[in-house]
């Protein structure tokens, strides 16, 4: 790959663009995989379903107040993210400090019928919390020219042997 092409690669991000590109991919894929307890190895990680991304930035979730997550978090309020959707190569790993809420308002903000299978008494059950995912640093891996096209390059790429330009745009996001 030359110098040039590489550059091109990269797209560093920060401010409102760094949101905005936390708010389309985060809620785009919607599902990540959430890492607490990060000085252990394996560091314990479970799929979380996203409510919300504020403008802010600011990642928001409902969680157990019995879970291992919340638990975790109690001692140890630093977590990755790990969002990924294969089908359109987005790739989106953020790390930040986690906030704990028991309060009704928020979790009738980010209450959804389909939690309830969670919760027995659904938003009025006592385990219900609310967890804010303040991102401190955030690093992603998208398609520059969409999925179709990525999709011919890296055909094309692969048949010719050249991949001077995969494709594909990352870079770090600063809030």
């Amino acid at each position: 790959m030359s110098d040039s092409n590489s550059k091109d690669n990269f797209k560093d991000l920060s401010s409102t663009e760094a949101i905005k590109k936390i708010k389309e991919m985060a809620e785009d894929i919607g599902i990540c995989m959430f890492c607490t307890e990060l000085s252990l190895r394996p560091f314990p990680t479970r799929p979380m379903s996203l409510r919300e991304v504020d403008d802010q930035g600011n990642l928001w979730f409902l969680s157990s107040k019995k879970s291992n997550k919340n638990f975790e978090i109690g001692h140890d309020d630093e977590v990755q993210l790990i969002f990924s959707k294969n089908a359109d190569a987005h790739f989106l790993s953020v790390f930040g400090k986690a906030i704990i809420y028991k309060d009704k308002a928020h979790i009738d903000e980010l209450w959804t019928p389909i939690a309830k299978a969670w919760f027995e008494e659904g938003k009025e059950d006592p385990d219900v919390t609310v967890i804010k995912v303040e991102p401190k640093d955030a690093y992603y891996w998208d398609t520059k020219y969409g999925k179709m096209i990525s999709m011919i390059k890296w055909a094309a790429g692969a048949i010719t042997g050249n991949m001077d330009d995969d494709a594909g745009v990352e870079g770090r996001l600063k809030i």
